[in-house]
């Protein structure tokens, strides 16, 4: 089953790479359980079949890093990027991407969430093993109140630029 809109975002925890406390001693992943995460706020959750890849890298990522003030303004407290893959990995994306301070990067290495979700993506044919469509939901304390699901390929309704139009509809 898939993700709908007015249910809750499934039950799970992803991680999170956190920040270098000091130079050279990072911190190291933390578990982050979404619906605690995600209490009495709106979240802006995009979700991408994998970090470094061409149209993640280029265009999804940058444009919610621009659109941060504005997707603030509209009433967005958080915006969070999730992925197939491990804290470690998410994390340095963040610094190659300058998004630490926008834009929370948060990996599900084992699919789980995406699993639950419905939202599975099988790319083994690819190399790439079991991975999240590329989609967007906009979400009310842990309610998906929006779901932008992309067709196979395509770049045309998750981006930040409809995710904000959203968010400035919801808010009235």
């Amino acid at each position: 089953m898939s993700l709908r809109i007015g249910e809750r975002l499934p039950e799970a925890t992803l991680q999170e790479f956190n920040a270098v406390e000091t130079e050279g001693c990072p911190i190291g992943p933390r578990a982050v359980n979404l619906a605690e995460a995600a209490a009495g706020k709106t979240i802006a959750l995009f979700a991408l079949p994998g970090a470094y890849t061409p149209t993640c890298s280029a265009k999804h990522v940058p444009g919610y890093v621009e659109h941060r003030q504005a997707l603030k303004d509209a009433g967005v407290d958080e915006v969070w990027c999730v992925s197939v893959n491990d804290a470690f990995v998410m994390g340095a994306w963040a610094r190659d991407q300058k998004a630490q301070d926008s834009v929370r990067f948060l990996g599900d290495g084992s699919a789980a969430f995406t699993q639950a979700a419905g939202l599975t993506l099988d790319l083994s044919a690819r190399g790439m093993g079991l991975r999240s469509q590329r989609y967007s939901a906009l979400v009310v304390d842990g309610v998906v109140r929006t779901l932008n699901v992309e067709a196979p390929g395509a770049f045309a309704v998750s981006d930040a630029a409809t995710m904000l139009g959203q968010a400035r509809a919801l808010r009235g």
